[in-house]
């Protein structure tokens, strides 16, 4: 029995978001968790040079300072992003700056980027860190692990930036992403230009000549046109994937809940169609050439499935986590089984595969 079954979600649900969410993280580094057992073999998948148990990702704003990465693993993600963090500390956005719209399964945050610095974040990064049998480092066992990187609210140069964060973490993760999509620092979301992303990717590999797997994570907001020459930039200048997406400044019309006019980043349910539709698109785009992690509304095992056939590799989830807590994943898992069987496959490569295909 673990804490988080002795504090169930509905208790959880009665604190202020933010206390809550941070009664969850201390629980989790208390190690106060329960294990999830093994992953079946038709679970497991292989994308950016890396093998993941199963294909469901924590997605990066959970565990910002890399405090709870061994107990997340052991809940049963594939794999797990830590972050985003910050070259410094910064307290973040006032509060109030988390809230649960209920009524549509949704959360809106205007956190602000609120963390404890890259200094803090890669010492417990370290403690995790043991050699894996090939020589790589790994933290968590079988579970790949990310960081996923921001830059300061004030006195930040991204091109001096993310260079840098990119080399502190190497050692450390398996992958590493790159955030130019949060809505909630000033300026970030303007560097989703093709121009920019050029340089940046320049900048990292003339510091990184070595470096883990490198993703953008970008806004389910991008025009089209933008999205078009990002991906072509991200692909002449070696990033190897696409996070796709972040939280979304629109506010989609049939909202209920009363906090639906806050402002600040969406994410849930209710982003669903407009990172379905994001992911349609890149992967048109893309055309097999970058590794696509599908992020935004996903809360069943046939919503992951439906993102492997639109040509996603791997999915993430943040705001049905938050909803459900850890009893999410082996629901997530059984259904995802059941609908692999439904339309005759086998392993979710064999999904894959399909998706790539149509």
């Amino acid at each position: 029995m673990s804490l988080l079954d002795t504090l169930p979600v509905s208790l959880l649900r009665r604190l202020d978001p933010e206390t809550a969410h941070e009664t969850a993280i201390h629980a989790l580094a208390l190690g106060l968790t329960p294990f999830a057992p093994h992953d079946v073999p038709q679970l497991a998948t292989r994308a950016l040079g890396l093998r993941f148990p199963n294909p469901i990702g924590l997605a990066a704003g959970f565990d910002k300072d890399a405090r709870a990465i061994r107990p997340l693993a052991r809940l049963g993600f594939g794999f797990v992003e830590a972050g985003t963090v910050t070259p410094r500390p910064q307290q973040g956005n006032p509060r109030p700056r988390l809230f649960r719209l209920t009524e549509d399964r949704a959360i809106i945050n205007r956190m602000g980027f609120n963390g404890c610095g890259i200094d803090r974040f890669c010492r417990r990064l370290a403690r995790l860190h043991r050699p894996r049998p090939n020589g790589g480092p790994h933290g968590v066992g079988p579970t790949p692990i990310g960081a996923n990187l921001g830059i300061n609210k004030t006195g930040a140069d991204p091109l001096r930036d993310y260079p840098e964060l990119v080399a502190r973490v190497s050692p450390y993760v398996d992958y590493i992403t790159i955030n130019l999509s949060s809505p909630n620092t000033p300026g970030l979301r303007d560097l989703q230009s093709a121009a920019f992303l050029a340089a940046m990717l320049d900048a990292v590999a003339a510091r990184n000549p070595h470096r883990p797997p490198l993703l953008i994570k970008l806004a389910p907001d991008l025009s089209p046109d933008t999205l078009g020459s990002v991906i072509e930039a991200a692909i002449a200048h070696k990033a190897d994937g696409l996070i796709l997406g972040n939280t979304s400044i629109s506010r989609p019309a049939g909202l209920q809940d009363p906090l639906r006019s806050e402002s600040g980043g969406l994410s849930g349910r209710p982003l669903r169609p407009l990172a379905i539709d994001m992911l349609r698109r890149a992967a048109d785009l893309a055309q097999g050439r970058l590794t696509l992690v599908a992020c935004g509304g996903i809360e069943t095992g046939r919503d992951i499935l439906d993102r492997l056939l639109t040509g996603a590799d791997l999915v993430q989830v943040y705001s049905a986590f938050i909803f459900e807590g850890p009893a999410l994943l082996p629901r997530l898992k059984r259904e995802l089984l059941d609908a692999m069987r439904e339309q005759g496959f086998e392993t979710v490569e064999d999904a894959r595969t399909a998706g790539k295909r149509a």
